[in-house]
Order: C-alpha cells, then structure tokens, then sequence
C-alpha cells in the first residue's frame, strides 16, 4: 500500500546540524593539472546540496592550490607574505566559481572574503554568516585568514569556531583518511579509523597544520578526514556513519557529536 511507512526507508536524522567543509584548491581540479574542471565542481555542489537538504548547515573554507599553481615558478624566491596574499586571491577566486556553480544548481550560495574586496565579494562578518546559516544559505570564507602566514587550514579551524560548527569535515583528494605514514611513500603504511588532535601535532602527521589542530584541540573541535572521491562520503558522516578518520580530544567519534543538535545563532 502506497505510503506504508515499511514501503521505504525514512531519510537518515543528521548527527550535526551545522558543519564547515574544508577543500583544498587541488579538490576542484578533477583529472586537471591545473584550474578548475567544471565537471568537479558540479560534483561537489551536488554533494553539499544532498547535506543542505536534511536541513544541516554548511559552511566551506577553500584553497587556492589549483590556480597558484599555474604561477608557482614565478613565486619562487619571492617574498612570503607577497606569495602568501597571491594564494589568498586565488581561494576568492575558487570561491566565486564554486558559490556561482551552488547558485546555479540549486542552492543559495554567499561568499566572504577576509581580505576587502567590496565589489566583487562581501567583507567576513561573523554575525551576518551565521545569519545566512540560519537561512540555509552555504556560506564560503575565502582569502584564508587575511594575514599571511597563516595556512588555511587555520582559516577552516579559525571560522569553524567561530560560527559554532559543530565539526570539521577536511575532505582529502584521492586518500581514504590519516594514516602513520605517507601511504605513496610507504606501501604497508597503517591506516588509522581514529586519532587524537595531540597525537596527530606529535606524530606530524598529515590532517592539518600545528596550529589549526591547536585550535581544534584547544576547543574540543571534532575534524573528519576522509576521501572526497566517494560521492557518499559527507553524506554518511553528517549522518553518523563512520568514515575515513575521526580526530577528537580522546580519539572517540562519539564524543564529537555530543553538541549535535545544541546549535543555535
């Protein structure tokens, strides 16, 4: 009978009702050695728009990888902070594609820039983000920071806190999640399903920089690390399955979700 609750199965309850997804600028190249594959990046919003639509909110830090690249030879030997601001452009204009690309397919898409360029994006405003998170609006910080210096995975760390993620989602191109050792370098290479923020800052371990893994730390800042090549992937951890790495104060998944549903402006 047509509308028999054991007809189908009901959507899956998110265990997080706000999240922030860090990509890297690498993420939106696709099979590309460089630049922006449209084809990606589609990809992607799909994905964010399949979260969005349970009703979670989502904010993304981006980089700017795939565009430095293409002048990284002409940044060597240059100043720090020059290049620094260089790669900072870059993730605004990654985050311009990806927010036009959101707005195209469905989902209303803001970006944010750190750095003051009022007339091409909005200036990062933490009040007016989260407002636009209550509105179901995906929220995009580009330009890191603003300081040089600074990574962004700081940037993921740093506006996470900010606006009360209740985790962090490090999506990682073609890698499963952290393992003991670089696993193209090491073929026996350990994979590691959960981890603490300290022991991955004393290991030296690959999920984020020293001082991005402090803050989370510090702040008791679940961070998932997990393969954005599986389509399902953020899908399945808002949801509270298991995936790729958990990096939490006591190594426990659980713990990470005990402000789930604690959200509030």
């Amino acid at each position: 009978m047509a509308g028999d609750p054991g007809d189908v199965n009901p959507p899956a309850k998110p265990a997080y009702q706000r999240i922030l997804l860090k990509l890297s600028g690498e993420a939106l190249m696709g099979s590309d050695s460089f630049g922006i594959n449209r084809e990606t990046v589609d990809r992607i919003v799909s994905e964010v728009k399949e979260v969005s639509d349970l009703g979670v909110q989502v904010a993304i830090v981006i980089g700017g990888g795939n565009i430095f690249r293409g002048v990284s030879q002409g940044a060597v030997g240059m100043d720090r902070a020059t290049a620094d601001y260089m790669g900072m452009l870059a993730t605004v204009i990654n985050a311009l594609a990806l927010a036009d690309a959101m707005n195209r397919g469905g989902l209303v898409a803001r970006v944010q820039s750190a750095l003051s360029i009022e007339p091409v994006v909005e200036p990062y405003i933490r009040g007016k983000a989260i407002r636009y998170l209550e509105e179901g609006k995906i929220v995009i910080f580009g330009a890191g920071t603003g300081n040089p210096f600074f990574t962004t995975d700081t940037a993921a760390a740093l506006r996470a806190l900010e606006i009360r993620a209740e985790a962090i989602l490090m999506a990682k191109h073609g890698v499963e999640g952290v393992f003991d050792a670089d696993p193209s370098e090491v073929p026996d290479a350990k994979f590691l399903p959960e981890i603490t923020h300290r022991q991955a800052i004393e290991r030296g371990l690959r999920v984020m920089d020293s001082t991005a893994l402090s803050l989370c730390m510090d702040n008791d800042l679940p961070i998932y690390v997990f393969n954005l090549a599986d389509e399902r992937n953020i899908d399945r951890i808002v949801c509270g399955e298991r995936v790729g790495t958990i990096v939490s104060s006591d190594g426990n998944v659980d713990r990470g979700r005990t402000a789930a549903g604690k959200v509030s402006g």
